[in-house]
């Protein structure tokens, strides 16, 4: 079983191109932890690009080999460190975890 964690994030700024560039460094931080952090599958991060007054601004999708592996990844030093700049520039979060 493959656990697929998606997460959705609605950014603080009211400005288009602070905006932007908090999504782009959320992206960064989040793209590179691929390869570090053990169990995790995949990883894509990635700003909105169309429709930007209905859809969210930044979105993460990763896949797991299973429960366990996500949660370890939840609290990985790596993973926790970036979360700590996510929060810093969010508004909202929204997160779907699922089977693939």
């Amino acid at each position: 079983m493959t656990i697929r964690h998606v997460v959705s994030w609605k950014l603080a700024a009211e400005g288009a191109e602070e905006r932007a560039a908090h999504a782009a460094e959320i992206a960064r931080r989040l793209n590179a932890l691929d390869g570090v952090v053990p169990g995790l599958l995949s990883i894509s991060v990635g700003a909105n690009t169309l429709y930007a007054d209905a859809n969210w601004d930044v979105a993460l999708v990763a896949d797991f080999p299973s429960v366990a592996e996500l949660e370890a990844y939840q609290v990985h030093p790596a993973h926790t460190e970036v979360t700590g700049y996510v929060r810093s520039v969010v508004a909202s979060r929204v997160a779907v975890d699922f089977e693939v």
